[in-house]
């Protein structure tokens, strides 16, 4: 599913993007969830109170109060770099205004339901192919974006301060977040990670050897196994090596 904005000052514009996303999630079987703005400042107000990021935004340029490409600078100056924007506009100049905060499509109006349906059939593939690179933490106030491939693993820290607390451990640095490691685990298995204690998840392409109830990664670090997972984990581990030489 993915989480959309539609940010426009006229209400009946708004609706009329609403319909076009709902037919083509009926075509498509592409889910969206949908949240209505009626202006920069609610949309802004709105991350700066929640945190709370979207897939996509679609943001009309000419609104009054904060106008649509205004809106989208003040999000990136928070760091949300993730989020893709989508503008609309009577006026194709603005076009090279938008470039400085990384849009992803520009849609002139009326908006055409085909053009639209065929720029959200391509967010789609975007979002496909970086779901297969990539994972999106939260560290501090940055949204970061790890490639799978960097992540050695990922293990929890005690902490009397923060609930849930994880350190994501990259090849060049260490990152800390929340989240529950059961659930990263359960994302990530499809990308070569195992849960191999109730406190590590770990990336199988980084495993130098195991030992005993001891897994080294490549860089000289000894995690523990869960005594119970020994044989899994060294199961597992077989299965991933003979399908990567395959």
């Amino acid at each position: 599913m993915y989480h959309v904005a539609i940010c426009d000052d006229n209400e009946q514009q708004r609706e009329l993007v609403r319909h076009m996303l709902t037919v083509f999630s009926l075509k498509t079987n592409i889910e969206f969830h949908i949240t209505m703005f009626s202006s920069g400042e609610q949309l802004l107000a709105h991350y700066k109170d929640q945190r709370e990021t979207f897939h996509l935004l679609i943001l009309d340029v000419e609104m009054g109060g904060l106008n649509g490409i205004q809106t989208a600078q003040e999000i990136r100056k928070l760091k949300i770099m993730d989020v893709q924007i989508m503008f609309l506009t009577s006026y194709p100049e603005y076009m090279v205004q938008s470039f400085d905060v990384m849009t992803f499509q520009y849609l002139i109006k009326p908006i055409q339901e085909a053009v639209l349906e065929e720029k959200l059939i391509k967010l789609h593939q975007y979002f496909q192919a970086m779901d297969k690179k990539y994972l999106v933490i939260k560290s501090d106030y940055d949204d970061l974006m790890l490639k799978y491939e960097d992540i050695l693993w990922i293990e929890v820290i005690k902490s009397l301060t923060v609930k849930n607390k994880l350190k994501v451990i990259t090849r060049d640095n260490s990152y800390e977040t929340k989240g529950i490691l059961s659930a990263y685990a359960t994302t990530l298995t499809e990308h070569g990670f195992m849960q191999i204690h109730r406190s590590v998840l770990i990336n199988l392409m980084h495993v130098h050897k195991f030992t005993g109830a001891q897994v080294t990664m490549l860089d000289g670090t000894s995690l523990p196994i869960g005594r119970s997972k020994i044989k899994e984990v060294k199961d597992t581990y077989t299965k991933y090596m003979i399908m990567r030489v395959q």
